[in-house]
């Protein structure tokens, strides 16, 4: 990933982008104090930096049916390099894990999963987690409700 300079305006469209990614160029441009050809060309410099992976929807899982968001500390057996490669791969193909996080301490990841409800939570973590290769334990939590989310990272854009 090549060493990209970030100027005010750069931090700007990484802002505005960050919180509507749908915006048009001409919109973003204005919001940024630009014309729209340069915008254009600081959001395909930002993309090919790497400071922009991609674009996504944000979806509503109540309406689309998931009604459990549920997190679940994995311990492994061995914390040898290509277990927790394995691990992470297994991970991968599971469609209820939303969100993969290694940590340091005691566990040695955290799960965040989401379901349609508390019975199909269950069946993944009885017959998918538990008996995957080289989980040792496996402690769950369920959300009660979200308090904060904002996707990304703090841009600090100064006026």
């Amino acid at each position: 990933m090549a060493r990209h300079r970030l100027d005010s305006v750069d931090l700007r469209i990484l802002s505005e982008l960050q919180a509507d990614g749908r915006m048009t160029n001409v919109e973003l441009a204005s919001r940024a104090g630009i014309t729209a050809p340069p915008c254009l060309r600081r959001i395909r410099a930002l993309e090919e930096s790497g400071l922009i992976k991609g674009y996504h929807a944000d979806l509503n899982a109540r309406a689309l049916g998931y009604e459990l968001t549920a997190f679940a500390f994995v311990g492994l057996a061995s914390q040898a390099e290509a277990d927790l490669k394995a691990f992470e791969e297994q991970v991968r193909a599971w469609p209820l894990v939303r969100e993969c996080y290694m940590l340091s301490g005691e566990v040695d990841f955290v799960l965040r999963c989401v379901a349609h409800d508390l019975s199909e939570f269950q069946s993944f973590v009885t017959e998918r987690l538990t008996a995957a290769k080289n989980v040792a334990s496996v402690k769950t939590a369920l959300a009660i409700r979200v308090s904060k989310s904002d996707p990304g990272v703090p841009v600090d854009v100064t006026e």
